[in-house]
């Protein structure tokens, strides 16, 4: 049985499919709250935060599982054993949609569909491949957060949330990095700025909505539009905003675009 409160684990709502979401780096549950609440007037909603971030236990933080993006795919699939959850969709934002993805690929059965916001499979520009960054660049931020972890911190905030948007959010978003243990929230980082699992996108079985800012610096649209190459099946949708993080500057559109791509499904599945 997995403690509620190593992940601290929130149910709200009634009905069905469940949704399941998942947050990126640098945030925590509360970062999707809008959104599911808004879903949770229909839907069963489940919210819960990766170890090490916003209330989850943080001494359950484990270097040898949490050193692998797979640790934390266990995490996910440990929480949805324990609820008895099958065939949910599940939505995740950047780094939380990849590990959505393995999650899916180890547990098939637990999972009906993913949504993924503003996810790349590999940050990192390759010959023929577009990820946004340079490796030259990636090592040097990386750098920059072990000799100075709050500075770098106070630079990412704006550049996750998109300087077009209100100040609060961004605000709110850089006392969440200022929160993190420095330790975890580096060696998180490395896990996300390093993933490369482009690989395995042919493996992905489920139904794929592939949700991608128009204007993101992590990343770029060339990425969602690989994902969505790369994934059989898979539905692409543009959200014209700026910023990493449209679930907090812009939930609207996030509640909108899993309305409009639920709500077919179900209609159709009572028909059947």
């Amino acid at each position: 049985m997995v403690d509620p409160s190593r992940n601290h684990l929130r149910l709200l709502g009634q009905g069905g499919p469940t949704l399941v979401f998942g947050h990126g780096f640098g945030s925590d549950q509360a970062a999707w709250s809008r959104v599911a609440e808004a879903m949770a007037s229909t839907h069963r909603v489940l919210l819960f935060d990766h170890v090490g971030f916003g209330r989850s236990d943080r001494l359950a933080h484990c270097d040898q599982r949490h050193s692998s993006l797979d640790g934390y795919a266990q995490d996910l699939l440990d929480i949805l054993e324990d609820q008895d959850l099958g065939d949910v969709v599940y939505v995740g934002h950047s780094i939380g949609g990849v590990i959505g993805l393995l999650a899916s690929l180890r547990a098939p059965r637990r999972f009906a569909r993913l949504v993924l916001l503003n996810t790349s499979p590999h940050f990192i520009d390759e010959p023929g491949y577009r990820g946004g960054f340079q490796r030259r660049q990636i090592a040097e931020l990386l750098a920059r957060m072990d000799a100075d972890y709050p500075a770098t911190a106070a630079f990412l905030a704006p550049v996750a949330i998109g300087p077009d948007n209100p100040a609060h959010h961004i605000e709110a978003f850089g006392r969440g990095l200022h929160a993190l243990d420095p330790l975890i929230a580096t060696r998180f980082a490395r896990l996300t700025f390093y993933v490369d699992c482009r690989a395995r996108l042919a493996e992905v079985r489920h139904p794929c909505l592939v949700l991608q800012s128009t204007h993101d610096t992590f990343v770029p649209v060339d990425v969602g539009e690989y994902l969505h190459r790369q994934l059989r099946g898979s539905t692409l949708q543009l959200l014209e905003n700026s910023g990493h993080c449209p679930h907090i500057t812009h939930p609207q559109l996030i509640e909108q675009a899993l309305r409009a791509s639920l709500e077919p499904r179900e209609a159709a599945a009572l028909r059947a």
